[in-house]
């Protein structure tokens, strides 16, 4: 069962939101309380941060597998998602979906995700059961078992879900066709859920040498956030996690280079879906970058919400769109910054299309004002302030800031580069980036 919320910690986010909007009136972003967490590698290469958090007798852990979709090979598609369903069924000593059973049982709940860089395994339970949830996840990452009748279940409910969530729903295939066009050879250019045809052809040997090769303590970090002594926490990670034997071979980084994109793309394509849809796609840098920060603030100015520019000028002002959104896609590896309009019926193409990249050439042109600026500033540090309320939350920045950057001290600095960016470093991200050479337009028509 979910845990009930204290009343205190009920409130928590609501009075950390009044918190940021007091300090957005007075004219100064909102600064999130600082992460001072600690963190260590076994011996075995296992990366720990820990940070203690006595507001309630909860813990939660997040352990995080550097592999993502862009770590699959050729024609194994989807195979960082499905292996991340294989983890639940069983291991040495822990039959098939015992695992979540045994942290509900003590009131608390798990579940896991996979992106493109990272399969994320989580669990938020009681404190006193913190040696519960390591023993589980050591004897996973142990002895997990992989069979062949178990490999073929779950195989089939991963194409079910591909089934649910993107070929059965309007405008599912948006990602998938964007990255499938935007990239050349970098793997980003498939998605993490995969093909259909590479889920059928992936065999249970597969599956085992995924394992071998990146479910390892050496491609590993473990996040821990709660009611507990940090001394005490990091000696009982080591003494479940820490006795994981080490792969005695590197885990595998080598991947494609997207050589750079040098002329404008154009691409039309036909899907069973009710409105036209245009995309304007652009590649920019990885996370790790200085100008990942502009590029945030510029996603903030260009997209965050119904007063945002792109949203303002094509659906309230000129009426070309009905809906209209972008994002910034900020990742390990170069990613996409793009915008989408889902175009009126009976509105030409072409004047959507333009106003969509003139939107986009608008932010080299000219640089953004001081409110717009104070605007997206705030809007920003309201996602850190808030999304720091939880438990879950400090886990999540903690082990992101490890595992992309390699610091979990990191995860303060980049509120800082964010707070510092200025109207002219977005300004030069935006002439940078969004350039007619470095840009796709990608038209999804209804059928004729």
């Amino acid at each position: 069962m979910r845990l009930r919320p204290t009343p205190a910690t009920s409130r928590l986010p609501a009075v950390l939101a009044l918190a940021a909007l007091a300090a957005a009136a007075a004219g100064a972003a909102p600064r999130p309380p600082r992460l001072n967490a600690r963190q260590v590698t076994f011996e075995n290469g296992l990366q720990v941060v820990v940070l203690e958090d006595h507001s309630t007798p909860i813990v939660h852990a997040q352990l995080w597998y550097h592999v993502g979709s862009k770590d699959e090979r050729p024609g194994r598609t989807g195979f960082a998602h499905l292996f991340e369903h294989m983890m639940f069924k069983g291991s040495k000593n822990v039959r098939p979906e015992l695992h979540a059973s045994l942290i509900s049982s003590v009131g608390g709940e798990s579940n896991a995700y996979t992106t493109e860089d990272v399969t994320v395994f989580w669990a938020t339970l009681p404190a006193q059961y913190l040696p519960l949830v390591l023993w589980l996840e050591a004897d996973r990452m142990a002895s997990l078992k992989v069979d062949e009748a178990t490999f073929r279940r779950e195989r089939e409910v991963v194409k079910e879900e591909r089934r649910m969530r993107v070929e059965n729903q309007p405008y599912g295939r948006l990602s998938e066709l964007i990255y499938a066009h935007a990239f050349t050879v970098h793997p980003y250019r498939h998605t993490t859920v995969g093909s259909m045809k590479d889920l059928e052809a992936a065999s249970v040997d597969d599956v085992r040498e995924f394992y071998r090769t990146y479910y390892v303590p050496n491609n590993a970090t473990l996040a821990l956030v709660g009611d507990f002594d940090a001394d005490e926490a990091i000696a009982l990670a080591r003494r479940y996690l820490g006795q994981v034997p080490r792969s005695p071979r590197p885990v595998p980084r080598e991947r494609p280079v997207e050589p750079p994109q040098t002329t404008l793309r154009r691409v039309t394509l036909h899907e069973n879906w009710p409105l036209p849809v245009i995309v304007v796609a652009h590649h920019i840098p990885p996370d790790r970058h200085a100008d990942s920060f502009p590029l945030r603030l510029a996603a903030k100015v260009l997209s965050d919400g119904q007063s945002s520019r792109i949203y303002r000028s094509l659906v309230y002002e000129k009426g070309h769109a009905l809906s209209a959104f972008g994002t910034a896609n900020i990742a390990e590896d170069p990613n996409l910054f793009f915008a989408v309009a889902v175009v009126q019926p009976g509105r030409d193409l072409d004047e959507a299309e333009r106003a969509l990249v003139a939107e986009l050439e608008r932010l080299a042109d000219e640089a953004i004002s001081e409110r717009e600026l104070a605007r997206a500033r705030n809007q920003l540090a309201r996602d850190h302030v808030v999304g720091r309320a939880s438990n879950q939350e400090k886990a999540t920045h903690l082990a992101h800031a490890v595992v992309i950057h390699g610091d979990a001290a990191s995860a303060d600095r980049e509120f800082d580069s964010l707070m510092e960016a200025t109207a002219a470093d977005v300004q030069r991200a935006a002439r940078a980036y969004f350039t007619p050479a470095n840009r796709l337009i990608l038209r999804v028509l209804p059928p004729s």
